[in-house]
């Protein structure tokens, strides 16, 4: 604490990412990174972005990037929000959309930047329990509200909402906005974006960063009305009107058209993950049913840390949240096929 910051700053708790350790040699699976990497097409379009164009400030609009999602989910232009990550899109999303005199309503146990831009941002909101069995039951939602944010796929648990449960939702919702945050949709489930012609107040948030290898560039989006993209691209040109390089353009609009590489990609990690699923339940662990590219599971008589602590020890990493009802849970990315039959090894000599 100085006697130089903000109140603000004072009062803030920041969020904790995951570890990116410097040790080589290691395998990670703590952060949901992509094991594969990105497309060969995306590393060739951003070779040719080094050029002397770099002289120049980017599109601000990102106009390029913009008409190329348009056009992969069959939606206009200006239905589209580009941001520095889905992170960045989120921020905007708090200040432009969901800081009301009603409270924000999100779960309780899901990605942990909301309460941290809830603080920063000073909005009111509330934590809906999930049910015992880690599902996020939209009933409990029905309270007036300032707007309602939840991940689909949850993370971290990895559950995933049908999307006629997501529009039964919206039917009895409409007065607030539904910001659904689509970072692992690709890996399992239906994406809300079809349902963004039919009700206005809907968002729907994705990121190029998991399925699609990209977690380097950071590149987000947002597709939703035009009239909530209005207000984000106020929040966004109030704060960084050149969010997006001329690299992470080239580099994204590559990725999304090379589809049959990012189908390729995506089969693999769906595979090793219902693979690791199965194997971890031999290892006596209870793993929670997911559609993301991790797992979320608790073993039966040894707990989360000492697990953690043990893999370390072996090299391998992964994620324990030391929080309520959660604490004896870890997260292990899906990583290659090779270091998911690596990680069984070590559980089967450590167990």
């Amino acid at each position: 604490m100085s006697r130089y910051w903000s109140e603000l700053v004072n009062e803030l708790t920041p969020y904790v990412p995951g570890e990116q350790p410097k040790t080589q040699n290691l395998i990670k699976l703590n952060t949901n990174e992509n094991p594969y990497p990105p497309s060969p097409e995306a590393i060739k379009a951003m070779q040719a972005a080094a050029s002397d164009n770099l002289r120049l400030y980017p599109d601000p609009e990102s106009m390029d990037l913009k008409a190329c999602l348009a056009d992969y989910f069959s939606v206009q232009e200006n239905q589209v929000f580009i941001g520095n990550g889905s992170d960045e899109v989120l921020a905007h999303c708090f200040q432009a959309l969901l800081k009301h005199d009603q409270p924000l309503l999100f779960p309780d146990i899901t990605y942990s930047f909301y309460p941290v831009y809830s603080q920063l941002y000073k909005i009111q909101f509330k934590q809906i329990p999930l049910d015992i069995e880690f599902n996020i039951q939209l009933n409990d939602y029905q309270p007036e509200n300032g707007g309602v944010i939840f991940p689909n796929p949850n993370a971290p648990t990895g559950k995933i909402l049908e999307l006629h449960e997501i529009e039964t939702f919206l039917r009895n919702n409409t007065e607030s906005v539904v910001v659904v945050d689509e970072a692992y949709i690709d890996f399992g489930g239906e994406s809300a974006i079809s349902l963004v012609k039919q009700f206005p107040n809907l968002l729907v948030i994705q990121t190029l960063s998991k399925s699609r290898s990209l977690a380097g560039l950071r590149v987000g989006f947002a597709i939703g009305h035009a009239d909530l993209i209005e207000a984000l691209e106020r929040v966004k040109n109030s704060f960084n009107s050149y969010p997006m390089d001329r690299f992470s353009t080239a580099g994204a609009i590559a990725a999304l058209k090379d589809n049959d590489y990012f189908n390729q990609q995506r089969e693999k990690i769906i595979t090793s993950r219902e693979w690791l699923n199965e194997q971890l339940a031999a290892l006596d662990f209870n793993v929670v049913a997911s559609k993301a590219n991790f797992v979320f599971v608790t073993h039966q008589s040894e707990t989360a840390e000492e697990i953690a602590l043990k893999l370390r020890e072996q090299k391998i990493i992964v994620r324990h949240f030391k929080q309520p009802r959660i604490e004896n849970y870890l997260r292990i990315t899906v990583g290659t096929q090779a270091e998911c039959e690596q990680l069984i090894s070590v559980l089967k000599d450590i167990l």
